[in-house]
């Protein structure tokens, strides 16, 4: 089975060892929620950087599976399936 592929963009990959692109294997649908634990498990301040320490995501962090956005979908509980392409988008802010 394919894996999934989780694209993050430049401001988050320092936070991933410099990757832009992070892979979790999959033997079938898994949440988006179970997901990003697959994927931050080794990067856990990347993993403080898109969800609070009740585990949701941060309002500043939206998430795309293949071109939807999770909010508007089942938000964590959104099934990702093998081959699917998730999308990290970071809010950043200046002044």
């Amino acid at each position: 089975m394919p894996d999934i592929t989780v694209v993050l963009p430049s401001v988050l990959q320092p936070l991933a060892g410099g990757q832009s692109v992070l892979t979790a294997p999959a033997d079938g649908p898994v949440t988006v929620g179970q997901l990003l634990d697959s994927v931050t498990a080794g990067f856990a301040v990347l993993g403080r950087r898109l969800r609070d320490e009740t585990g949701a995501l941060r309002r500043f962090v939206n998430i795309y599976v293949d071109g939807d956005e999770v909010r508007r979908l089942q938000g964590l509980a959104t099934p990702v399936s093998p081959g699917q392409e998730v999308l990290v988008i970071q809010s950043v802010a200046g002044g």
